[in-house]
Order: structure tokens, then sequence, then C-alpha cells
């Protein structure tokens, strides 16, 4: 199939049954009955429910951060967050809280871009923050002005690749998590590829005593087992889950033997589904002469099959997914490119649909 038969396969069967002479109706209304009534009519629904359609505001950067301009393309939280909700967005997630000080003569605040999204119809469904014991509290402060219901990181709670780090890593992530709870918020964190990379947690030691192999557990999965499902949660940035497939299948055993182990972002996220309320919606072409296997590109665009990931992993009514591209930004060649891409990402994204009775 192709690419964009794989993003539109439910619509695509819609067609055909249309074609067939059975009457499709509308999104959410009985498209054809089951033999008899049994088990009720087939019903065509959105895979992304309409308000858990998001961005994060990190492809759309350098438009946020640009000082005014005459190019006519929308610059500073007031004008971008306007045209997001245009093209149909419903949700964002926050890189930052600054915007270029020409715009007001100061730096906008928290509590002024909170009545740009109320304005606007807007929900900010999360955060890329720095997290740390120190500066917790006042992120959450700026959370809650916000009205955010998750707050988390970009970064790894531990750059390490031994089983210690992380274990140290849980215990401050339990006790912020509980912290936040305490606040009505969600903790998180978001993944690359190298989260999803292998433990050292097996000798021969090196000099300073540190395993050097490995019994084959992933690093953010060993995570899951030593934080507490309540206070802990997690954003999986599907492209790079799929980077670590292509990159992360071979580690070294206590023997000395390489070893195969395949990553299935599927299946990481199916059994705990719940533990991630949000996910990064990036696409990429497939690349395997690149170093990480994939290019990006925007979403509906690429090789990734959304459609399967969505479905499988269930509670579409539970996920909320934030669509990225880190390269969108095109430079003073061509400003309008990242919001371009917004538009395109979001009309497939919302294409994207599932049969239910």
């Amino acid at each position: 199939m192709s690419r964009r038969q794989i993003l539109t396969a439910s619509a695509g069967a819609a067609a055909a049954i249309g074609a067939a002479g059975i009457p499709v109706l509308a999104t959410g209304a009985p498209a054809l009955a089951a033999p008899g009534g049994g088990n009720g009519p087939l019903r065509v629904e959105p895979l992304i429910p309409a308000g858990n359609r998001g961005i994060i505001l990190y492809s759309v950067r350098d438009r946020i951060t640009a000082a005014p301009d005459d190019s006519g393309v929308p610059y500073g939280f007031e004008r971008v967050l306007a045209r997001l909700a245009e093209i149909g967005y419903k949700e964002v997630e926050f890189a930052g809280y600054t915007q270029n000080t020409s715009i007001l003569g100061r730096q906008i605040t928290p509590a002024e871009i909170r009545k740009i999204l109320d304005d606007n119809g807007l929900v900010a469904n999360g955060t890329h923050t720095t997290i740390n014991a120190a500066s917790f509290n006042e992120q959450l402060d700026i959370a809650g002005t916000l009205g955010m219901k998750h707050i988390g990181t970009g970064g790894d709670p531990s750059g390490s690749s031994y089983k210690s780090d992380w274990d140290a890593a849980a215990d401050l992530w339990n006790e912020l998590g509980r912290t936040a709870r305490g606040r009505g918020i969600k903790l998180y964190t978001h993944n690359h590829d190298s989260a999803y990379g292998f433990l050292l947690d097996v000798g021969p030691l090196d000099a300073n005593g540190r395993p050097t192999r490995s019994t084959g557990q992933r690093k953010l999965e060993y995570f899951f087992t030593k934080t507490e499902p309540e206070y802990v949660f997690f954003e999986m940035d599907i492209y790079w889950a799929y980077v670590a497939r292509f990159k992360h299948h071979t580690y070294t055993d206590s023997r000395g033997a390489a070893r195969e182990s395949l990553f299935d972002p599927i299946l990481t996220v199916a059994p705990r589904t719940e533990r991630f309320p949000l996910f990064h919606a990036k696409d990429g072409d497939k690349a395997p002469s690149a170093g990480d296997g994939y290019n990006m590109v925007p979403l509906g665009e690429g090789d990734i099959n959304f459609q399967q990931f969505f479905e499988v992993i269930g509670r579409q009514d539970y996920h909320h997914a934030n669509w990225e591209h880190d390269g969108a930004p095109g430079g003073a060649g061509n400003p309008g490119q990242s919001i371009n891409f917004a538009d395109i990402s979001y009309r497939n994204m919302s294409e994207l649909t599932i049969y239910r009775r």
C-alpha cells in the first residue's frame, strides 16, 4: 500500500462500502446494520477525537519567537495560536513561554497566554520544561495558570545507561509525581530513541566497577517498573520510537554474545496504555541509509502507520496526539513552512478513522 493509502485505510473502506450500494452516513452515524441487529450498527468515527488533536509549539517555534514582519505569516502567541485554532487544533503543548519582546515591549506573561488560549477555544495539554526538585513548584504554578492537566519534559529522566542511575531518577520522579498529583496534574517524560536503548546491568565490570554488558532490559521500560503508575506517566514520541526499533535491536549479553531483540512501540504501549496520556504524532520516510533510519516529514506523508498504532493501543478518548516536526521551520526563505506543515498534518490526522459497533 502507498503511504497515503495506509493513512486513509478506514476512509477507503467506507468508500468501498458506498460503491457497493450500501449507504455510509456521516461520521458518528450508523453506517451498516449487523445481520439481525445482534451487534448493533457499524459506525465510522474519528480515530483521534477532534478535541484530542494537538500540536507542540516547538514545531512552529520560528513563528512564536518571530519579530513583527511583513511576510504575512502569523508571529507571536496571539497570532500563531489564532491560526492554529483556525486550522482545527484544539490543544497545544508548550515548549517555552516566551515570544519576541518587540511585540508587547516586554515579555508576555503566562496569564496573558492563558487568555489567548481561552479566546481561541484552545486547551494547554502539556509542556516540555525543566523538571527538577528546585524549580518544580514554580513550574506547577505556571501549569496551573495555563490550565494544564499534564506537565513534562522533552528529555530523559536519566542520560545514563546504568541501572543505579535510573533507580535514582525513579525515586526523584516518584516524589515529584506525587507532588504534581496533589495539584491535579500528571507528570510525564518524553522519549528520544536512546531511551529505548539497552541498560548496562551485568558484568564484567569496568575499572570503575560499572557493568559493561546487558540482560536485554531497555532503559525506559525498566523505568516503567520502578515508578509508581499513579504518579509517573509517559509521552511516546512515535517517530523516535520507530527510530529506536531501527537502531537498538542488538545487545551484548553477560557472556559477550550478540543478542537480537526487536523493539515494538505498539506492544510497549498497549499493556500500559493509560500510562501514556500524550503522544507525539511525528511521521518519517524510511531511509535505511540514514543514521536514524527515517527522515521527518509532515504527518501523513511518511511511512509510519498511525492508523494501526492508535487502533491497537485503544482508549482513543484518553490519548492526546500532538503533531510535531523538529525541522518544520523554513527560515527566511520560507517563513510560512511550519504553519503550512501544521495545516497538512492536521488534515491528515483528522482523516484517520475507525469503525465501531
